[in-house]
């Protein structure tokens, strides 16, 4: 039985802030505070705890962070007219707009709205193909997070066989495209998902698998080869024992003493996407001075 090591999303974006204060104060020197506009449609419980945690982090730093409130009944028109007013505020470097949207609101029209400088969600279909040619701008940030915290805990993808379950543009196909970049990862990509008949022919054979399904503790031990690293960015609420708990895609005490490493749910994943989304901020207002 193997001594699975726990990789800590709290450790690891404790690292990167601590790496990000010199870039904060340069940027203040020249007169620049990265600022993010964070736009909230609703009330959805989940939406509001986690932009009330974004913001508090960028708070913490000394950044600038603006939110928006705006009711369920907002029209598609008039937020798109909130987005173009703060592509045109130079105070913002970056639009964070907090997914899902009401039905009646087109999401791709919104993303496609706002400025692809001030896109730090990596969203925006210029920012998604800059990266699909190894030219990334903004990176989508639980993608950048997940390879963040590999590095930051020594574990090499070069010439690793990566699986990762689930084909979304916020996680699955990002992470698969990073994973394979040669300056980045440099490993062999197989991208599982719905469709794919056999899903444990593949992990089984992963070095490295990502699990972004949104199945509650679907992968277990039976899914891998004994050593394999897990990267769980499911965050699945259920009932247990009477209690609402949130857990991952993997079954944590299933694969504990067969995989030699994994990032828990909660603080492992997590915590990263918010630590890229003040990254993504600090590049975005970083390249203004490069204009």
């Amino acid at each position: 039985m193997l001594d699975t090591k726990i990789l800590s999303g709290i450790e690891a974006s404790h690292a990167l802030y601590d790496s990000l204060h010199d870039r904060i104060h340069a940027l203040k020197e020249k007169g620049i505070t990265p600022g993010l506009a964070a736009i909230l449609v609703g009330e959805d419980p989940a939406s509001q705890i986690y932009v009330r945690n974004k913001t508090k982090r960028f708070d913490a730093l000394g950044l600038k962070s603006d939110l928006y409130r705006l009711e369920d009944s907002v029209s598609e028109q008039e937020l798109l007219d909130l987005i173009a007013k703060i592509n045109a505020d130079d105070s913002f470097h970056g639009i964070l707009v907090q997914l899902p949207l009401p039905k009646h609101i087109d999401s791709d029209k919104v993303i496609h709205a706002i400025d692809p400088k001030k896109d730090v969600d990596g969203f925006h279909p210029e920012n998604a193909g800059l990266l699909s040619i190894g030219r990334p701008r903004f990176v989508p940030c639980t993608p950048k997070g997940i390879m963040f915290i590999l590095k930051h805990f020594n574990v090499d993808l070069n010439g690793k066989h990566v699986v990762v379950v689930g084909r979304s543009n916020i996680v699955g196909r990002p992470v698969s495209v990073l994973s394979s970049l040669k300056s980045l990862g440099n490993a062999t990509v197989t991208l599982c998902h719905s469709g794919t008949s056999d899903l444990k022919y593949f992990t089984q054979q992963a070095d490295v698998v990502v699990a972004a399904m949104g199945s509650p503790e679907f992968l277990d031990a039976s899914f891998i080869k004994e050593g394999a690293c897990l990267v769980d960015v499911g965050i699945n609420r259920i009932e247990r024992d009477g209690k609402s708990i949130i857990v991952g895609d993997v079954n944590q005490s299933s694969v504990t003493g067969k995989a030699s490493s994994l990032t828990p749910v909660p603080r492992g994943v997590g915590p990263m996407t918010i630590a890229m989304l003040v990254e993504n901020t600090i590049v975005s207002a970083e390249l203004l001075l490069l204009n």
